[in-house]
């Protein structure tokens, strides 16, 4: 471990909203500032800030002070897993088109979704705002009427998982978000959250190439 460059040993002392402090030469989310919701959004929750309609929204769910801001969108039909943090840096890298960041969806699609229809979601499929492509698709389980397909995007157009579907005749019933990158859950029940753990947000900064930024966003992320 580093603080501000320099190797620590057993009790020394750092000012945590100050000092830069690594390991493995990964920053470490110390400013107190700083805070990471895993929420597990439910079905009918906006994934919004603010919503002109007083519906309630995924900021409902957590604490109200600091003020967080949704790391990218779920809309009000999809539930699972989302980011609410003041971190405007990793917010952006995680929501950006350019950088290319996985999500996972499962995926209750009506009807038989045959192979050749998963390798269409896979090779790109043109919807009225561009073609889409998942990174990967594949078929978890099937019954007599519905198809449960696991879906990884790096994109987040509205409902863009729903529309590729539909395009192939196969209307969802419901849409879940089960990853985001590597990070899961199954524990968090519809409507609870949790804080992220320290590896989690290290796992996020690499995974994002993030190198640590000494100010703390204070309002909402950087766009």
């Amino acid at each position: 471990m580093t603080v501000d460059g320099a190797v620590v040993t057993l009790g020394d002392k750092a000012d945590p909203e100050r000092a830069r402090v690594e390991i493995d030469g990964l920053p470490l989310p110390v400013n107190p500032a700083l805070v990471y919701y895993l929420v597990a959004k439910p079905v009918g929750v906006i994934s919004t800030r603010d919503d002109t309609h007083d519906r309630q929204t995924v900021i409902d769910l957590v604490p109200a002070a600091p003020r967080v801001y949704p790391v990218g969108r779920l809309d009000a039909d999809s539930e699972g897993l989302i980011i609410l943090t003041n971190d405007g840096d990793l917010t952006l890298r995680l929501t950006h088109p350019r950088h290319q960041f996985p999500k996972t969806y499962v995926a209750l699609a009506v009807g038989d979704v045959t192979e050749q229809s998963v390798r269409r979601l896979t090779a790109g499929i043109d919807l009225e705002d561009g073609p889409a492509r998942a990174r990967s698709a594949r078929v978890i389980d099937r019954s007599h009427q519905h198809t449960l397909v696991e879906i990884v995007m790096t994109e987040g157009r509205n409902r863009e998982v729903r529309r590729m579907l539909h395009a192939l005749g196969h209307p969802v019933e419901r849409l879940v978000r089960t990853a985001i990158g590597s990070l899961r859950d199954q524990r968090l029940s519809p409507g609870t959250w949790r804080k992220l753990e320290v590896d989690e947000v290290r796992t996020l900064y690499q995974a994002a190439s993030l190198p640590w930024q000494d100010d703390t966003p204070e309002e909402g992320p950087s766009t």
